[in-house]
């Protein structure tokens, strides 16, 4: 018995790594995830409206998302994540965090953590020059936000977003518009 069911097993085993390894070698040949090269974070605080994102288990059913950051002692930002369940008038939740810069010299990447022990890569990988709309990806790319001081943003401007996300290696078909009002 115990031979038999080696003899399908490692078959098994070899067609999944067959299948999966293209894709394996797809996702290790990108390059490293590259930041902008300089946060100033005191014009970086403040309220932010997600205007699209690769949508992600914790933010299921989430519209009108807003995250506002603000200064906390020992250099410490606190983290405020605000959404409607469901629909834009629906239920009102809120998700209280922190996060800490984790390159000084740039300021472009953070760990945010609402839930202890976890936290998780925050980089800021677009960032316009008068702090109105931002990019926060993650290193591997299975996490991305376009964020914007207001809760619109005009569709060239989107457009030449989703160019610049393109070329920093993400499938642009996993990023999905977030509802907002008017």
């Amino acid at each position: 018995m115990a031979v038999a069911m080696k003899n399908i097993l490692i078959p098994f085993a070899c067609c999944i790594m067959l299948i999966a390894s293209p894709l394996l070698a797809q996702k290790q040949e990108l390059p490293p995830l590259q930041t902008v090269p300089k946060v100033d974070l005191n014009r970086y605080l403040g309220t932010w409206y997600e205007i699209a994102a690769i949508p992600q288990r914790f933010q299921k059913g989430c519209t009108a998302v807003s995250a506002t950051y603000t200064l906390r002692p020992a250099g410490k930002i606190k983290v405020l994540n605000e959404c409607r369940k469901d629909s834009l008038t629906g239920k009102y939740k809120a998700a209280k965090g922190k996060a800490w810069v984790t390159d000084t010299l740039t300021n472009a990447k953070f760990k945010v953590q609402f839930f202890w022990p976890f936290s998780g890569d925050y980089w800021i990988i677009e960032l316009d020059g008068n702090y109105q709309y931002a990019v926060v990806g993650h290193p591997d790319r299975n996490y991305l936000w376009i964020l914007s001081r207001s809760r619109k943003m005009n569709d060239a401007l989107y457009n030449d977003l989703m160019e610049r996300i393109k070329n920093h290696g993400y499938e642009l078909a996993g990023i999905v518009k977030t509802p907002q009002p008017e």
